[in-house]
C-alpha cells in the first residue's frame, strides 16, 4: 500500500503544496487510497465531498476545485461526461479551473470523446489542455498501475478498425479517418512496477499487438481472501498477475482496449463495448453513462448477439421507436455492425458498481432472467420507505437513550442512598487500608445493584509478601473505585489532584494516604513523580494509570514512564492489569450509564532485571503489550 502511494505521489509530482478535492466514496480504492491516503502521505490538504453531493449537482465538484484552488482530483470517465452534458452555462458563470493540474480519469475505460468534449467545454474556464490525466489501475495492485507524463496533453491513438478487430494489430491511420478506432494512452507503469502484454500462452507480444495485460510490483496483491482457486488463476508461472484487461503497448505507453470478458465476438470480429456505449450515451433521449453493450450467446447461430441496453425517460411509444432507430443508425455508421437487439430500459435499471461503472455481465444476467425490465418502486414509495427507515432509526435511538436515562436515574438513586452511609463510615473509620475496603465494598454494591458483574482473572498470581507496582489501562471514571475493590492486599494510588475535590472519593484519597498529583503544574508533576517512589521504599505497593487520563475513543494512550522508572529504582516487579468493560458502562463526556460486564485481568509480575533506561522501556512495552491484548482496545 505504501509502495503504491509513494508511486502515485512520484508520478503526479505531488507535495504538500497541492490541494486535493474528492467526492469519491471511501469504500472504493480510488477514493480511499488514491485521494485520501495519498494526500495525507504528502501532507496536502484534502476537501472531501459526499458522492451524493456530486451526483445531485455535478457543478459542485468544479466549484470546489475553483473555491479551494484544488490541484489534484480524480473521477471515473462517466463523471466527466456528466460535467460536460449536465451543467448549464449559467452555473459556470465565474468558474475558474486554472488551479487544476491533474484531474485523473480512471476506474473505467477512458473515452476519447469524453476527453475532447470535456476539454472543449471547460478550456474557456481556465482548464489547461494537459489537466485531464487518463490513468489505469486495479485493486489487485492497490489502485494505480500506469500514469502518463504530467504536463503533457492526453494522447489518443488512431488505428485501422477492420485490421484491429480481425487481427488485434493496432496500425495507425489518419486522424480524420471516421471509421478508425481510437484508444487513449494511460501512460507508463509507475515506479518499481512492470507491465507486459502477452498472448494466450503467456508469450510476450511486440508493440502494437493486442493481448492480455499482466503486471508485477511491490503493490501487487498476494491473492484473493479465502479464494484459493481465484488466486491460482490470478498468477502465471513466473509470478506475473493477470489484470483481466486487454490492451497493447506503443512507444512504452499502455493503451487499454477493454475487458477480456466484455469483448463481443461477432462474425469473427472483436467489438469493444465502451466505444458503443459512448456513442449511444451521447444521443438525445439516452441517459448519460447509462448504456451497456454486451454479447449474448446465440446457440443456433453459433455466435454472439450484439445487444445494447440504454436507459431513457421517454415513455411515448413513437419517441421510443425513433430512439431505437437512431441508436441503430449511429452504431452501424460508427463501427460498421448493426446491433441485433436494442433494449430501452427505465432509469436505474442498469446495475453499476460502487464507483459508478457499468456492470455489463450483471445487466446481461438481468436481461436473460427478465428482471431488467421490471419496474422499480415509484419515487414516492421510495421516499416513504426512506422516511420510515429514518424514523425507525430515530425511534430506536431515542428509545435507547430513554432507557439509559432511566437506568442512570436508578443507579444515581442507589449512589445517593448508600453514599450518605458510606460518607459517615469514611469519617468514622481510621486512616489507611480500611478506607479502601469501604470504597471497594461500596463500589461492589453499586455495580451489583446495577446489574454489572465483575470477573477477576489471575489475581492469585500477584505476590502479597513484597511491594509491586500495578499499572492498568484507564478507560472510565469508574476505574479508580473499581480497582480499590479488586486489588489484593491494598496499594497506594497515584491519582489526579482534582479527584480530591469529589465528596466521597476525595475523602477516601486523603484518608487512605494516596498520592494526589497536580498534572497542570510542571513543578508539582516533578514533585509528584518523586512522591510515588516513597511507598515502595516503605514496603507498600503502588497503583498507577500510566496513560494519565482517558478519552472518548476506545484506544490505549501512550504510557508514561514514571511508574516503570519507580519500579526499576526500587527493584520492584510490575504487575500489568487489564480493565475491560468500564468504558461501556461509564464513558467519557456523558453522564448516562449503561449496564454491562466487567473483566479485570492480572498479568504475571514483570521483574526489574536492570537499572538503566532500556529496562524501563522494556517493562513499559511488555506491560502495554499484555494490557492491549486483554483490555479489548489498542
Amino acid at each position: 500500500l505504501l509502495a503504491n502511494i509513494r508511486a502515485i505521489a512520484h508520478a503526479l509530482k505531488m507535495n504538500s503544496g497541492d490541494v486535493g478535492v474528492s467526492w469519491l466514496p471511501l469504500y472504493h480504492d480510488m477514493g480511499l487510497i488514491g485521494a485520501w491516503l495519498t494526500t495525507f502521505y504528502v501532507g496536502a490538504p484534502l476537501l472531501l465531498m459526499s458522492p451524493l453531493t456530486f451526483l445531485a449537482r455535478p457543478v459542485r465538484w468544479l466549484q470546489a476545485i475553483d473555491r479551494y484552488h484544488g490541484t489534484i482530483s480524480a473521477a471515473p470517465n462517466f463523471a466527466y461526461d456528466l460535467c460536460t452534458t449536465r451543467i448549464s452555462d449559467e452555473d459556470l458563470a465565474g468558474l475558474n479551473l486554472s488551479s487544476a493540474r491533474a484531474l485523473l480519469n480512471g476506474s473505467e475505460t477512458v473515452s476519447p470523446g469524453t476527453l475532447t468534449a470535456f476539454a472543449e467545454r471547460f478550456l474557456p474556464y481556465g482548464l489547461t489542455n494537459s489537466a485531464v490525466v487518463p490513468v489505469y489501475g486495479l485493486a489487485e495492485n492497490s489502485v494505480a498501475l500506469t500514469v502518463p507524463t504530467i504536463g503533457a496533453p492526453p494522447h489518443v491513438d488512431v488505428v485501422r478498425r477492420n485490421l484491429f478487430q480481425e487481427t488485434g494489430e493496432a496500425i495507425p491511420t489518419k486522424h480524420n479517418d471516421e471509421a478508425a478506432l481510437r484508444f487513449v494512452s494511460c501512460g507508463r507503469a509507475v515506479s518499481q512496477h512492470d507491465i507486459r502484454v502477452v498472448d494466450e500462452s503467456g508469450k510476450r507480444l511486440s508493440d502494437r499487438q493486442q493481448g492480455h495485460i499482466i503486471f508485477r510490483g511491490p503493490s501487487a496483491t498476494t491473492g484473493y481472501f479465502r479464494n484459493e482457486e481465484a488466486t491460482q488463476q490470478l498468477f502465471d508461472e513466473d509470478g506475473w498477475l493477470h489484470t483481466g484487461d486487454l490492451g497493447y503497448i506503443a512507444g512504452g505507453n499502455l493503451f487499454v482496449t477493454g475487458r477480456t470478458k466484455d469483448v463481443i465476438i461477432r462474425g469473427g470480429r472483436n467489438l469493444y463495448p465502451h466505444e458503443v456505449e459512448a456513442s449511444v450515451g451521447a444521443l438525445p433521449g439516452v441517459r448519460t453513462g447509462c448504456v451497456a453493450a454486451f454479447g449474448l450467446l446465440n446457440e443456433t447461430r453459433g455466435t454472439e448477439q450484439f445487444v445494447i441496453v440504454a436507459e431513457t425517460r421517454l415513455t411515448e411509444q413513437q419517441s421510443r421507436a425513433d430512439l431505437q432507430r437512431r441508436i441503430t443508425a449511429t452504431v452501424t455508421e460508427q463501427i460498421g455492425v448493426t446491433p441485433d437487439r436494442i433494449v430501452l430500459a427505465h432509469p436505474g435499471a442498469i446495475p453499476k458498481t460502487s464507483s459508478g461503472k457499468i456492470r455489463r455481465s450483471a445487466t446481461r444476467d438481468a436481461l436473460q432472467s427478465g428482471k431488467l425490465e421490471e419496474k422499480t418502486t415509484g419515487v414516492t414509495r421510495q421516499w416513504l420507505r426512506l422516511a420510515s427507515r429514518a424514523f425507525g432509526g430515530l425511534l430506536r435511538q431515542w428509545t435507547k437513550r430513554l432507557a439509559q436515562m432511566f437506568y442512570t436515574a436508578y443507579v444515581m438513586s442507589i449512589i445517593l442512598t448508600t453514599g450518605v452511609v458510606t460518607l459517615l463510615l469514611l469519617i468514622i473509620v481510621p486512616n489507611g487500608r480500611t478506607v479502601d475496603r469501604v470504597i471497594g465494598r461500596w463500589t461492589r454494591l453499586i455495580l451489583a445493584c446495577g446489574g454489572c458483574s465483575i470477573r477477576i482473572i489471575g489475581r492469585d498470581q500477584v505476590p502479597t509478601h513484597q511491594p509491586v507496582v500495578f499499572v492498568a489501562n484507564h478507560a472510565s471514571y469508574l476505574d479508580p473505585p473499581l480497582m480499590m475493590s479488586v486489588l489484593p492486599g491494598g496499594a497506594r494510588f497515584a491519582a489526579k489532584d482534582r479527584l480530591t475535590e469529589y465528596p466521597i472519593l476525595g475523602l477516601a484519597i486523603r484518608k487512605g494516604g494516596h498520592i494526589p498529583i497536580d498534572k497542570s503544574n510542571q513543578t508539582q508533576r516533578v514533585e509528584g513523580a518523586s512522591d510515588i517512589r516513597h511507598p515502595l521504599h516503605k514496603g507498600e505497593s503502588l497503583f498507577i494509570f500510566p496513560e494519565g487520563t482517558f478519552e472518548l475513543a476506545p484506544r490505549l494512550l501512550p504510557f508514561r514512564l514514571g511508574a516503570f522508572q519507580a519500579a526499576v529504582e526500587a527493584n520492584c516487579a510490575i504487575v500489568p492489569v487489564a480493565i475491560r468493560g468500564t468504558r461501556h458502562i461509564f464513558p467519557a463526556r456523558t453522564l448516562l450509564l449503561k449496564p454491562g460486564p466487567i473483566t479485570v485481568t492480572f498479568g504475571q509480575p514483570l521483574p526489574a532485571n536492570g537499572s538503566d533506561w532500556k529496562e524501563i522501556v522494556r517493562l513499559r512495552d511488555e506491560a502495554r503489550s499484555f494490557i492491549s491484548k486483554h483490555c479489548g482496545e489498542s
